[in-house]
């Protein structure tokens, strides 16, 4: 088990992990959580190399994904960066990448009754206004559960608040601020039940988001 804690506040540096090998050659991963080697709840950022594959796999609790680099494929499609794609309970594919991509990947994660595939290209969607200068696209949303794109401008403070349900943010590109510390991009934050925090950022930066979707009683 690795970071399956869900009252702990986790912070991972990607970029400072080294990559480890799958069972299916040409795919590595950073494991960021995980509750069992090859199956149960895991969050990670996996690498294909160019041409690699992964045989075909079902997912029980359902998959999710964003394409960081390159080019993400299986049958339904190919996925560029900045796709965003969940894949539902009971679904399953075969996935390979002809260029080489990287992925952050959640796997077992999914109500039950969450049923909608969701394919977003992020670069192709518009941001809406948010509060005071922040900018959003709405990625999905199941009950309390809500995934998005957030857009910073320089220098902008945010009031301090808590989060009902936690929240789980990864940072896409400059550097996310809070006064815990500094987290450049690529790095994983996730954050317990009713934990508070008074985020802002000096440069440009985008974080994808994820709210309400941890256990409200502590859980190991």
């Amino acid at each position: 088990m690795l970071n399956m804690d869900f009252a702990r506040r986790v912070v991972v540096h990607t970029g400072e992990q080294e990559w480890l090998a799958s069972p299916s050659g040409g795919v590595d991963r950073k494991p960021l959580a995980r509750e069992e080697a090859e199956r149960g709840h895991a969050t990670s950022i996996v690498r294909y190399k160019p041409g690699a594959s992964f045989s075909r796999h079902e997912h029980p609790l359902g998959e999710e994904i964003l394409v960081l680099e390159g080019v993400f494929s299986d049958e339904t499609g190919d996925y560029p960066a900045g796709t965003y794609l969940r894949n539902p309970p009971g679904t399953g594919h075969a996935p390979f990448s002809k260029p080489g991509c990287t992925l952050l990947v959640k796997l077992h994660q999914f109500d039950k009754r969450d049923r909608t595939p969701v394919r977003i290209n992020t670069q192709k969607t518009p941001w809406l206004p948010g509060i005071g200068g922040l900018e959003v696209m709405p990625l999905h949303e199941f009950e309390h559960e809500h995934v998005a794109l957030v857009k910073w401008p320089a220098n902008e403070r945010f009031q301090p608040h808590r989060h009902f349900g936690g929240e789980e943010i990864y940072v896409i590109s400059g550097e996310f601020c809070d006064e815990n510390g500094r987290y450049p991009q690529g790095t994983w934050i996730r954050s317990p039940h009713l934990s508070q925090h008074h985020p802002f950022v000096d440069q440009e930066t985008v974080i994808w988001v994820k709210t309400g979707h941890l256990p409200v009683e502590q859980a190991s």
